[in-house]
Order: structure tokens, then C-alpha cells, then sequence
């Protein structure tokens, strides 16, 4: 089921104006749609926003820079010049060393104190993509999600694999960084009786970091909810079914179903995208087995995949992404009322 997004403007017909060309006709909006890799994802915004009549360019962030000497802003971004997009979309940032990672991140930060609207911005991508602060924060807003414990202490995280066990429950452990079920592993005694505890496995993997998350059995077959959330609005939702074992990823061979999207999944949802900060969200909840009517949620994404979820739904995901940064958050910090008059390019 989808909720319906809030219809500011007739998005798909609407001339969004940015001034004047040399011509004096409106001077078309530029987006910048930072990515490390073209395809589904890609290809569906850039037709959204030609939609539009917006003009989107995909960039690589590893291929932007810092350069103090580049008039006027000091940040160089490949197919703009001089000058700096409207607004940026964030749809993938590539891996690396800390230091390349830092610095992409960098150029993100850079972006909004040179007044670019970017969408998520990075410190709410820093947010979700770690997830001990993801779990830190749902606590601290009182958003529902299995107990976590994170630290760089093996003994320790032994001594909770050791009391969860002996209260009868299991533990996951997660690579602090990561997505779409990859280097999960369950662990705990699940025979009964219980066999002797295996010890904690070798934390090199997972960069001498451990991340534990208390296990929810979601039955079987077993499946749990991806909500999108869009602008603070939860705009539909799915069921992921089955897949790797008890990872119910898409990425995983989970089988994809439309899901109710009633008000606790929608509201707890909602809350966990903004107890982190992030304009839009892909939102993994499960239900509680104590408590049907509580979903917890498991991990928050900031730069969400949707392809999935876009084949259980009416919804255009990409063209709700669209309107929300062009017609919400570009609009919102710019600190401009209306959505029909943008004026003044950056540079």
C-alpha cells in the first residue's frame, strides 16, 4: 500500500524558473547526482528530472576537489565550470581508504556551507552509514530497535554472547559499514538443548569492531518491512520475504511483496528517519515478537536502493524523490515560500 504524496505543484508540467540565460528565457536548474556507478537508479531520476525540464549530471565524488585557487567557491566539480549545481542528490558515494572516503564526504560538507541544498546531506549519510550511531540515536529518540551493543572489545562483546545465550537468545554480528546483508552472521546456540557456545569469531573482518544487535526472529519463512520515507512522509512499503537463510534482503534473493503501510509501521518509520537527520530513507523494521502492534527498527538507509521496492508499488519513487528536492528541501534553504520563482545560480 502508498500513501499519497502532497501535490505542492503539478511537478511533471511545471517550469521551474532559476532566473535568466543570455536569451531571456528561464534558466533551467542543475542538478548533480552524485554517484559512483550509472544505472537503474540513475537512469529513473535523470528522466525524472527532465520531466522537469531540470538538467541532472551524474558525478563520481572521486572525481570532484577542493581547490582554494578555483574562483569563486574552491570546489571543483566536473561539467559545471566555475560555477555549482542548484542542488545535489546523493545516490551512492564508493568505498575507499578513510582518507578518500573523508574527503568525499568533505566535498559533501562543502557543498551546504556554500548554500547547495544536498539531499541527504552528509552529516545525516555519516549518521546512517554508521551503524552504532544509527542505534544510538533511535535509542535516544525512543524509536523502538533491538538492544546494541558496539565496541573495539572482543572480551566484551564475548561477555554479551554470553549473557544473551544464557537468557535463551541470539546475536547479530554486523560490519560497522555495510549493506544489503553482506558479512552478517548469527550467533548463539540454537539447538535444543543448547549445544556448548562457540566462541566469538575473529574480529578482523569486521575492522576489529564489534557490532552486536539482539536477534528477532521473524518466523518462517521470515520476512521484514522496507519502508521509504520521503520528505517525512512514509510513501510506501514492502514486505522482503525469505531469501539468504534469515536475511531478507533484495540484494539476498528476498521475494518482494506490497505491504499495508498502517499508521505504527508508518509513524515508527518516519521517527527513525528523523531522529537521523535524512530527507529520504529506506527504513528495515521487523515486528516485535511481545508486541505485533511495535515494529523495531533494524538499520536505516541513507542512500537507499529502491528497484525492488518499485516493483510492488504504484508509486514513482524517483519522480516523489524529484518533487521533494526540488519543490521542499531546495525551496527550504533557500529560505523562499513559494516553489515557483528560484532565483540566483550559484557562481
Amino acid at each position: 500500500m502508498s500513501l499519497p504524496l502532497p501535490s505542492a505543484c503539478a511537478a511533471t508540467d511545471a517550469n521551474v524558473d532559476t532566473g535568466t540565460d543570455t536569451r531571456g528565457a528561464p534558466a533551467p536548474l542543475r542538478i548533480a547526482i552524485m554517484t559512483d556507478e550509472t544505472g537503474w537508479h540513475t537512469g529513473r531520476l535523470k528522466k525524472a528530472f527532465r520531466a522537469r525540464r531540470v538538467e541532472a549530471r551524474c558525478i563520481d565524488l572521486a572525481d570532484c576537489r577542493i581547490d582554494t585557487t578555483w574562483e569563486p567557491h574552491g570546489l571543483v566539480l566536473p561539467g559545471f565550470g566555475h560555477g555549482l549545481p542548484d542542488a545535489v542528490f546523493v545516490r551512492g558515494i564508493a568505498g575507499g581508504t578513510f582518507e578518500q572516503v573523508t574527503l568525499r564526504l568533505g566535498i559533501l560538507h562543502a557543498l551546504r556551507e556554500s548554500g547547495v541544498p544536498v539531499y541527504n546531506d552528509a552529516r545525516a549519510i555519516e549518521r546512517s552509514v554508521d551503524k552504532s550511531m544509527t542505534s544510538f540515536l533511535l535509542h535516544r529518540h525512543g524509536v523502538p530497535t533491538p538492544a546494541t551493543w558496539a565496541g573495539e572489545s572482543a572480551a566484551f562483546a564475548q561477555r554479551v554472547l554470553m549473557r544473551e545465550a544464557a537468557a535463551g537468545r541470539q546475536v547479530v554480528l554486523k560490519p560497522l559499514f555495510g549493506s544489503q546483508g553482506h558479512g552478517l552472521k548469527r550467533l548463539g546456540s540454537r539447538s535444543t538443548p543448547p549445544r556448548p557456545l562457540a566462541p566469538l569469531p575473529s574480529l578482523k573482518p569486521y575492522s576489529q569492531v564489534a557490532y552486536l544487535q539482539r536477534f528477532i526472529d521473524g518466523g518462517r519463512p521470515g520476512f521484514d518491512w522496507r519502508v521509504l520515507v520521503i520528505g517525512g512522509r512514509a510513501v510506501a512499503a514492502m514486505r522482503r520475504i525469505g531469501g539468504k537463510g534469515w536475511i531478507h534482503n533484495f540484494a539476498q534473493g528476498a521475494t518482494c511483496e506490497a505491504a499495508e503501510l498502517d499508521a505504527a509501521l508508518a509513524q515508527t518509520a518516519v521517527r527513525a528517519t528523523e531522529a537521523l537527520g535524512l530527507d529520504y530513507a529506506g527504513v528495515d523494521l521487523i515486528p516485535d515478537p511481545r508486541d505485533a502492534a511495535r515494529p523495531l527498527v533494524l538499520e536505516v538507509n541513507g542512500v537507499a536502493a529502491w528497484r525492488g521496492l518499485q516493483s510492488v508499488t504504484s508509486i514513482d519513487v524517483a519522480a516523489a524523490l524529484a518533487d521533494d528536492l526540488l519543490f521542499r528541501k531546495l525551496p527550504a534553504q533557500r529560505g523562499e515560500a513559494a516553489v515557483v520563482a528560484l532565483h540566483g545560480r550559484h557562481g
